[in-house]
Order: C-alpha cells, then structure tokens, then sequence
C-alpha cells in the first residue's frame, strides 16, 4: 500500500515481523532480525514534554466546592481521603512543592521549551523516567540541566544513545548520589565516558546491558560505594580485576553474570588481597559457583562482612542447606551476614567447630597431628582448607575420640522418635520428631531455632525419661550427641527460653 509508513524498531523483538528491510529493500537498520516493523503515523504516540507529563500526573485541575468536605483524590497514583482540602489542593498543584517524581511509562520525549522545568519544579530532588521515549543522553542533560537539586535519577528502559566524547557541561549532575540506568543499552566506554559529569555519585546500576568491562575507571566513579552489574553476562572474572581499585566501593552486586570461579593472584593462603579494599556486602545470586575453592578466594578480601549466593550449583540441589551454611561461615572468617541473616557468634562458633570435625579424619591423613611439632598437614589440604589451621589455633586441634564418632554416612544412624513440649509456653502443643542419635545438642538447637523463631543463645534443651521418672536430664554441652546423654525412643525433649 502506498503512503507514508514509518520504520519501527521494538523494545520487544517478539512484537515485529523482520528487521528493517522489506523485499530486498533495507529501509532501516535493527539490532535484531524480528525486531523491526512498519505502520502508519496516526498510530504513533510521540510522547509529551516532560512538563505536560507532570501535569497531567500531578496537577488536579477540578477544584472541590467549598461545600464538600470528604473526598478522596489521587495524589501521585495514591488515593488520598481528604478533609477540607481547599488549601491542599492549591499546594499540590503548586509543581514548585514537588520533591519526588515518578513519570514511570508517561511518553516523556524530552525536556520541552528552554527554563520551563526550571520555572515550574525547580525543587525535585528524585526523579524516575523509566520506560519513556528519551532518545539520547543529551534530552536527559536538558531535563537536569535545569533541576538544580537532583539527586536521585531512574533512566531504565530507555533506549538511549550515549556520547563518545565531550561530557555534559560540567554542573549538569553536580548534585546526582543515585542512577539507574537499566536496560539502556549504554556500554563501558560510554559509562566512562559520562562519568566524569558525576562527581558525587554514589550508586551506579547498570543490569541487563550486555555489558564487557573494558578499561579502567581513572578519575572516574571514585566516590561510588554500590555497583550493580547484575544480568550482564559477558562479565568474567578478569574484568572485575579492572574495576577492583575504585576506592569507596562498598557493594558490589553481581547476579546473573553466569560467573564460576574467582581468584586473586596477589594474595596467598591466609593472606588479604589488595583488590576491593572497601567493598562489605557481594551479592552473587544466581551465578555459576560449584567450587569451595571459590569461598576460600572471598576469605582474601579485607573488609568483606556480608553476602549472598543463592542459586547457585554449590548451594542448590540436594547438598544439606545448613551444612553449606557452615561451611561458608567456616571459611569465610570475618562474614557477619549470610543470604541476609545474620550470622550470631554462637552460629559462627557450632559452624566451625563443626568444620574442624568434619575435615579432621582429611587433615590427620595429610599429615595434620594434634602435637604443634608435628603439625604439618600438605600444601594440597591447606589449600583447600585455608583456615583450618586458624581454626585449630582457635580450638585446640579436633582429638582423636571426636573424629571417631564421624561416620554417620557409614554407620546407619539409629532414629529417636521424641515428644518436644515447650513448659514456659501454655499455647504450643506437644510435637514428634525424629532426630539421628548422632545429632549434637548444638544442631538439635539449630532445628528449634528455625522452627521456633527463637535465637539459639536463647534455648535451654533437657530431657525427661519414663524411665526416671521426676527426673530431669540438662543438655548442657552443645558439642555432645542426643547419644552421649544416654537419649532414648520416646523419651521427651523440654525447650524452654
């Protein structure tokens, strides 16, 4: 059909029918083969200026009679039940009030005529934009150039295009601490390249832009403290070496990046690295992890407390969740937050007790003995096992009689079927569980815990036999199996905090 048809490109490359050429004819470029398609004008929405998008959203243009009372109205995109509200109206729509904006999915083009956003919202301090019709970096410099106080930014969802060269002129983000830029298709060289227009920036989000770290920051990005380069899978462990002197670092998120092992070269067993020297939390979800040796590798950095790595092949499947959680506290020294829980010094203490006991019967075989002059267990288990010798320094080397008792995989444990009654509690009723002998009281405290939402530090465990009857047995040392205090079928187990 002849007329005028314009050449799309969708966001969704499932939406369009090719990629930009039609019988042999290419009419325009896409970058990706089904993305692109080709329909009239009058089906078009070129959006509005970022004032009439404000507008619309937050002025409310019919005023209430002096006579009404009661009303709800919405304010943002909350409704809001109002008394009186003659002179409240007046304020919201007095733009100049306006601190925190959202023109999420609003078609904003741009920033309109020239002193406009200035004159009317002078104010805003945080702003999200996401899923607009900004085209380029230069529309958003137009916007900030005339929001003095701007701090917080949210671009995501905007195909942009990024200068090369030559930064915005310098004060147009001289206030800016947050921005996101999600899903905009920027990459490295452009990062860097803006950068130098952020001076006081402090959290940088970059997911889902097919991001390669492909040079240094210098003198760029210096004040940042969180980077988040989630779902950019081309990212790889040498690239990181690229980003790890940014001095003010503190959290690093780097789910989904498909990463699998890390190492930093500098640092020996035992010993700190140089790389991330501020970064605290790291959050690793979703990845590729299947090796210990990767945990033994986070042990090197100085000042790391707190992760996460859910989902990955290490922590999934059917390994014991709380035994990979001890194992990762026992190797990763200074941890004080796992997965987000907190990890209290009694945790800390059954965790690596437990991994002293679990690894013994390997480190006495690799030469490790309880005399310090003939400790001297092989490069191979020291590397594997980085901290075990602090860990003996810490709690005396683990003794023979322990590690006899290690073979529950071996010796087919036998189960105790006990009642559990909580005598503090009038309202909890009595419960069965069926608990290994082998169990320690530290571990049965673990399970109460997680049941009962109560710290561990707070349980009190006894027992009470038909046996003996009256009688009441405290179990009083964690590290002593339910077998140890001569525990039997149907006795029953008495939790108290």
């Amino acid at each position: 059909a002849w007329g005028l048809w314009l050449g799309v490109e969708w966001d969704n490359p499932e939406r369009g029918k090719h990629d930009g050429s039609h019988e042999g004819t290419v009419y325009f470029k896409c970058r990706h083969p089904t993305a692109g398609s080709f329909i009239r004008p009058n089906k078009v929405n070129f959006g509005v200026d970022f004032l009439t998008a404000i507008k619309n959203r937050y002025v409310l243009e019919d005023e209430p009679k002096e006579e009404e009372t009661e009303q709800i109205v919405i304010i943002g995109n909350k409704p809001v039940e109002t008394i009186g509200f003659d002179s409240v109206i007046k304020q919201q729509s007095q733009l100049s009030k306006l601190q925190d904006v959202s023109l999420r999915n609003c078609a904003v083009n741009g920033a309109g005529d020239k002193g406009g956003i200035a004159k009317a919202c002078p104010n805003i301090r945080s702003i999200d934009l996401s899923k607009n019709l900004l085209s380029s970096w230069e529309e958003v410099t137009d916007i900030a150039n005339e929001l003095k106080h701007l701090e917080v930014l949210n671009l995501s969802e905007n195909k942009l295009t990024f200068p090369w060269s030559s930064p915005s002129p310098t004060g147009t983000f001289s206030t800016l601490k947050v921005l996101v830029l999600n899903r905009t298709g920027i990459t490295w060289a452009e990062v860097l390249c803006c950068a130098s227009g952020w001076p006081v920036l402090e959290k940088l989000y970059l997911e889902s832009n097919d991001i390669v770290i492909s040079e240094r920051p210098t003198d760029v990005l210096q004040t940042v403290k969180l980077l988040d380069l989630s779902s950019n899978q081309l990212i790889d462990e040498n690239q990181l070496f690229l980003i790890a002197y940014l001095p003010r670092l503190e959290q690093l998120i780097l789910s989904d990046i498909g990463i699998s092992s890390i190492h930093f070269p500098d640092a020996g067993i035992g010993c700190k690295t140089s790389m991330f020297p501020s970064l605290q939390y790291l959050v690793l979800n979703d990845n590729q992890i299947a090796q210990w040796s990767f945990m033994n590798e986070l042990d090197k950095l100085q000042s790391l407390h707190a992760l996460s790595c859910t989902r990955n092949p290490l922590t999934e499947g059917s390994k014991d969740a709380q035994t990979t959680r001890q194992f990762i506290i026992a190797k990763i020294g200074q941890l004080r937050t796992l997965n987000k829980c907190a990890i209290e010094p009694e945790e800390r203490r059954g965790a690596e007790l437990d991994y002293r006991k679990a690894f013994g019967n390997e480190w006495k075989k690799a030469g490790g003995h309880q005399d310090p002059e003939k400790n001297r267990p092989n490069e191979q288990f020291l590397a594997a096992h980085p901290r075990y010798q602090a860990l003996c320094l810490k709690y005396g080397a683990p003794e023979d009689g322990e590690l006899k008792t290690q073979q529950p995989f071996l010796l087919k444990n036998q189960l105790l079927t006990l009642k559990i009654k909580y005598p503090n509690q009038l309202d909890q009723k009595v419960i069965e569980k069926q608990l290994p002998e082998s169990m320690t009281v530290q571990k049965v405290k673990g399970l109460l815990s997680r049941l009962l939402k109560v710290p561990v530090s707070e349980l009190l465990l006894s027992y009470e036999s038909p046996k003996m009857p009256g009688k009441e047995i405290e179990l009083e040392n964690d590290l002593q199996s339910l077998q140890f205090y001569s525990v039997e079928n149907g006795d029953c187990l008495l939790v108290r905090w």
